[in-house]
Order: C-alpha cells, then sequence, then structure tokens
C-alpha cells in the first residue's frame, strides 16, 4: 500500500537527547546518587507520561522510593531542570520533517509526554505546530508501547495503518506500533531515516 503518512517520535528523535549531566543535576538537588536517580527516573516515569500524575506527584515518588524527602522549592526546581533538558531540537530532524511535508505526505507526532512539557512546548518550540495530526499520552490517558495509543494515531490520521510509517528511538516502541500494523523503524539518525524512506518509494 501506498504511503501516506509519516509519525515521529518527539524524544532523542525531534528533539536532541536530554544534557549529559542532567540525571547528576537532579540526583545532586535531590541528595542523591545519580543512578538512582536515573533508575528511578524513568522507572516511575509511566503516569507521569499518562496524565494521570503532576510533576510534583512523579517526584515526591521518585524521592519516596529513595527515602528522601525535600520542600516544594526544590521539587518545582527538579521539574524545570527535567522540562528545559528536552527543549534542544534536532535541526536536520527538523528539515526531514519539511521535505516530508513538501512531498505532500501528512507529517504526524506520536509522543510519550507529560503535561508540563507539553504545555511549555507548545508556547516555545515552533516544531509542535508543523504535523498535521499530533498524538501526546497526557492528553489521550495512553502510553507507548501499549496498543491504545497507536489506534488512536491511526484513528487522527485518517488512513489505514498498512500506510503510516513510524520513527521511535526504542525498540519496544516500534514493535508496539508494529503490532498495530503500523510501518515501524528504529530511530538511528534523520539521513538513515531518510534512506529507510526512499527504500519505500518516497522521494526526497
Amino acid at each position: 500500500m501506498e504511503i501516506t503518512s509519516v509519525v515521529f517520535d518527539f524524544g532523542n528523535v525531534i528533539s536532541l537527547p536530554q544534557p549529559g549531566d542532567t540525571m547528576e543535576v537532579l540526583a545532586a538537588l535531590a541528595g542523591m546518587d545519580p543512578e538512582t536517580m536515573g533508575r528511578l527516573y524513568w522507572e516511575l516515569r509511566h503516569e507521569y507520561d499518562q496524565g494521570t500524575s503532576t510533576g510534583k506527584q512523579y517526584y515526591r515518588k521518585i524521592l519516596s522510593n529513595a527515602g528522601v524527602s525535600l520542600g516544594e522549592e526544590k521539587i518545582e526546581e527538579m521539574i524545570r531542570i527535567d522540562t528545559e533538558s528536552w527543549c534542544g531540537i534536532n535541526a536536520e530532524t527538523v528539515k526531514l520533517m519539511e521535505n516530508i511535508r513538501g512531498a505532500g505526505l501528512k507529517l504526524g507526532i506520536l509522543s510519550n509526554m507529560p503535561q508540563e512539557f507539553l504545555d511549555m512546548a507548545r508556547s516555545k518550540l515552533p516544531v509542535l505546530s508543523m504535523p498535521d495530526e499530533a498524538v501526546f499520552s497526557c492528553e489521550v490517558d495512553a502510553v507507548k508501547p501499549g496498543r491504545k495509543i497507536y489506534e488512536i494515531l491511526i484513528e487522527k490520521m485518517d488512513a489505514p495503518p498498512e500506510s503510516l510509517v513510524f520513527f521511535d528511538d526504542l525498540d519496544v516502541n516500534v514493535k508496539g506500533a508494529e503490532a498495530a500494523g503500523i510501518r515501524a523503524f528504529l530511530w538511528k539518525n534523520p539521513e538513515s531515516a531518510r534512506r529507510e524512506l526512499q527504500k519505500l518509494g518516497i522521494d526526497l
């Protein structure tokens, strides 16, 4: 089937990776070791991304699991650091997205994203206004790699799943998309993605 739409994850795909010292900075604020911070940051992220907990609740849960107690100001500072760590944008990915739009294809974003970041990003990151459709986990009460969020994407893109191409930096999310019938690829870099699209007959 002909490809009609290309969809991108946000973190580590449209965005640059978090600065390398992010976990060290968060850990120092909390009086924790960076390894524990990094482990709990990702283990407990699900509800925050899904929109069923706030940033404060998320960080209090991290701190509680580590046996640490912090005041409101430091927790708010951790949320700010976390949010800002995802603000770097990969200019080459943006260029690829522009090329896709120029080729007449629909453009989408599918991302696990907490509400605090999304609220900020919509006002400060123009790239979020580029897609024809966007599905953010915090707004649909579903997260990758669960099937529900891919079904929501398919419905919003208004196209058969096999006509969609999806790029994500996590293999588990790629497999989730494939299970929903979407053509999905593990993200390496913009040039690799461009080559995959060319193999599918999309001339960019």
